[in-house]
Protein backbone atom coordinates (compact mmCIF):
# COMPACT_ATOMS: atom_id res chain seq x y z
CA UNK A 1 0.00 0.00 0.00
CA UNK A 2 1.16 3.57 -0.93
CA UNK A 3 -0.54 6.49 0.64
CA UNK A 4 -0.08 9.78 -0.96
CA UNK A 5 -1.05 12.52 1.41
CA UNK A 6 -2.27 15.92 -0.69
CA UNK A 7 -3.80 19.27 0.14
CA UNK A 8 -6.80 18.69 1.09
CA UNK A 9 -8.49 21.23 -2.11
CA UNK A 10 -12.09 21.17 -4.36
CA UNK A 11 -11.34 17.88 -5.83
CA UNK A 12 -11.48 15.93 -2.71
CA UNK A 13 -15.40 17.63 -1.75
CA UNK A 14 -17.22 14.29 -2.81
CA UNK A 15 -15.01 12.02 -0.64
CA UNK A 16 -14.46 13.97 1.88
CA UNK A 17 -18.59 14.53 2.55
CA UNK A 18 -18.88 10.74 1.93
CA UNK A 19 -16.38 9.91 3.57
CA UNK A 20 -17.55 12.30 7.00
CA UNK A 21 -21.44 11.06 6.30
CA UNK A 22 -20.11 7.16 6.34
CA UNK A 23 -19.49 8.40 10.32
CA UNK A 24 -22.59 10.66 10.53
CA UNK A 25 -24.64 7.70 9.95
CA UNK A 26 -22.57 4.83 11.64
CA UNK A 27 -21.05 5.77 14.62
CA UNK A 28 -20.53 8.70 17.16
CA UNK A 29 -17.42 9.84 15.77
CA UNK A 30 -19.66 12.78 14.04
CA UNK A 31 -22.11 15.02 16.36
CA UNK A 32 -24.51 15.28 13.49
CA UNK A 33 -27.54 13.29 13.17
CA UNK A 34 -28.38 14.04 9.86
CA UNK A 35 -26.17 13.73 6.53
CA UNK A 36 -23.93 16.92 5.11
CA UNK A 37 -24.43 18.60 2.22
CA UNK A 38 -21.59 18.50 -0.22
CA UNK A 39 -21.60 22.75 0.89
CA UNK A 40 -20.53 21.87 3.95
CA UNK A 41 -16.86 21.14 2.20
CA UNK A 42 -16.68 24.65 1.71
CA UNK A 43 -17.10 25.27 5.98
CA UNK A 44 -14.36 22.64 6.05
CA UNK A 45 -12.26 24.44 3.36
CA UNK A 46 -12.55 28.07 4.76
CA UNK A 47 -12.29 27.23 8.77
CA UNK A 48 -9.08 25.75 7.68
CA UNK A 49 -8.12 28.85 5.71
CA UNK A 50 -4.29 29.09 6.70
CA UNK A 51 -4.10 25.95 8.68
CA UNK A 52 -2.84 21.94 7.37
CA UNK A 53 -5.67 20.37 6.03
CA UNK A 54 -4.76 17.08 4.10
CA UNK A 55 -6.76 14.12 1.74
CA UNK A 56 -5.13 10.55 1.94
CA UNK A 57 -5.58 8.69 -1.52
CA UNK A 58 -4.05 4.99 -2.14
CA UNK A 59 -1.75 4.99 -5.11
CA UNK A 60 -2.11 1.56 -5.90
CA UNK A 61 -6.04 1.20 -5.66
CA UNK A 62 -6.73 3.58 -8.09
CA UNK A 63 -6.08 6.77 -6.17
CA UNK A 64 -9.13 5.22 -4.00
CA UNK A 65 -9.97 7.78 -1.22
CA UNK A 66 -8.34 6.65 2.38
CA UNK A 67 -9.05 9.35 4.88
CA UNK A 68 -8.89 13.23 5.78
CA UNK A 69 -7.37 15.62 8.26
CA UNK A 70 -7.50 19.08 9.42
CA UNK A 71 -6.41 21.72 11.80
CA UNK A 72 -8.86 25.04 12.43
CA UNK A 73 -8.22 27.55 14.80
CA UNK A 74 -9.94 26.63 18.58
CA UNK A 75 -10.79 29.95 18.98
CA UNK A 76 -11.37 33.46 17.00
CA UNK A 77 -9.77 35.29 19.57
CA UNK A 78 -5.95 36.17 18.28
CA UNK A 79 -4.76 35.03 21.75
CA UNK A 80 -5.59 31.78 20.92
CA UNK A 81 -3.48 31.09 18.17
CA UNK A 82 -1.64 28.97 19.74
CA UNK A 83 -4.08 26.44 20.13
CA UNK A 84 -5.63 24.86 17.15
CA UNK A 85 -8.69 21.71 17.14
CA UNK A 86 -7.93 18.83 14.64
CA UNK A 87 -10.57 16.76 12.98
CA UNK A 88 -9.50 13.31 11.29
CA UNK A 89 -11.59 10.45 9.44
CA UNK A 90 -10.05 7.65 8.31
CA UNK A 91 -12.16 4.87 5.19
CA UNK A 92 -13.40 2.23 7.49
CA UNK A 93 -11.22 -0.18 5.18
CA UNK A 94 -8.33 2.13 5.96
CA UNK A 95 -8.00 1.69 9.63
CA UNK A 96 -5.25 0.13 11.19
CA UNK A 97 -2.63 0.56 8.78
CA UNK A 98 -0.83 4.01 9.82
CA UNK A 99 -2.55 6.28 8.06
CA UNK A 100 -4.32 8.19 10.53
CA UNK A 101 -0.83 8.01 12.68
CA UNK A 102 0.68 9.68 9.62
CA UNK A 103 -2.01 12.20 9.33
CA UNK A 104 -1.43 13.41 12.66
CA UNK A 105 2.03 13.43 12.01
CA UNK A 106 2.17 15.49 9.63
CA UNK A 107 -0.90 18.09 10.94
CA UNK A 108 1.37 18.41 14.47
CA UNK A 109 4.65 19.48 12.12
CA UNK A 110 2.99 22.16 10.61
CA UNK A 111 1.19 23.36 13.20
CA UNK A 112 4.23 23.38 15.23
CA UNK A 113 5.87 25.50 12.16
CA UNK A 114 2.85 28.03 12.47
CA UNK A 115 3.70 28.43 16.44
CA UNK A 116 0.66 26.28 17.17
CA UNK A 117 1.81 24.52 20.86
CA UNK A 118 -1.27 22.94 21.28
CA UNK A 119 -3.38 20.38 19.48
CA UNK A 120 -7.33 19.91 21.04
CA UNK A 121 -9.33 17.06 19.38
CA UNK A 122 -13.17 17.32 20.47
CA UNK A 123 -14.17 13.29 21.33
CA UNK A 124 -17.63 11.85 21.21
CA UNK A 125 -17.18 9.48 24.52
CA UNK A 126 -19.26 6.85 22.98
CA UNK A 127 -15.70 7.05 20.36
CA UNK A 128 -13.68 4.73 21.62
CA UNK A 129 -11.57 3.93 19.38
CA UNK A 130 -10.43 7.83 18.90
CA UNK A 131 -10.33 8.20 22.64
CA UNK A 132 -7.51 5.30 22.38
CA UNK A 133 -6.25 6.64 18.99
CA UNK A 134 -5.37 10.22 20.85
CA UNK A 135 -4.29 8.56 23.88
CA UNK A 136 -2.04 6.46 21.87
CA UNK A 137 -0.62 9.67 20.27
CA UNK A 138 0.24 11.67 23.20
CA UNK A 139 -3.18 13.21 23.90
CA UNK A 140 -4.10 13.41 27.19
CA UNK A 141 -8.03 14.62 28.53
CA UNK A 142 -8.38 18.17 29.24
CA UNK A 143 -11.69 18.61 29.88
CA UNK A 144 -15.29 16.84 29.75
CA UNK A 145 -18.98 18.46 29.24
CA UNK A 146 -21.21 15.60 30.31
CA UNK A 147 -24.24 15.01 28.55
CA UNK A 148 -23.89 17.99 26.38
CA UNK A 149 -25.58 15.90 23.09
CA UNK A 150 -27.67 13.29 22.56
CA UNK A 151 -27.25 11.17 19.07
CA UNK A 152 -28.85 7.70 18.23
CA UNK A 153 -31.36 8.41 21.60
CA UNK A 154 -27.93 7.96 23.41
CA UNK A 155 -26.50 10.44 25.55
CA UNK A 156 -22.88 11.67 25.19
CA UNK A 157 -20.49 13.24 26.75
CA UNK A 158 -17.93 15.45 24.91
CA UNK A 159 -14.11 15.04 25.96
CA UNK A 160 -11.89 17.51 25.18
CA UNK A 161 -8.20 15.95 24.61
CA UNK A 162 -4.69 17.95 24.31
CA UNK A 163 -1.46 17.52 23.40
CA UNK A 164 0.86 19.92 24.31
CA UNK A 165 3.48 19.95 22.18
Amino acid sequence: MTIRFDRMAEGDRTAVIDLFNHYVENSFAAYREEKAPYGLFDQFLEMTRGYPAFSARDEECKDRFAGFAFLRPYHPAPSFLRAAEISCFIDPGYRGRGIGSALLRRIVAEARNRGVDTVLANVSSLNGASLRFHERHGFTECGRFRRVARKKGQDLDAVWMQLVL
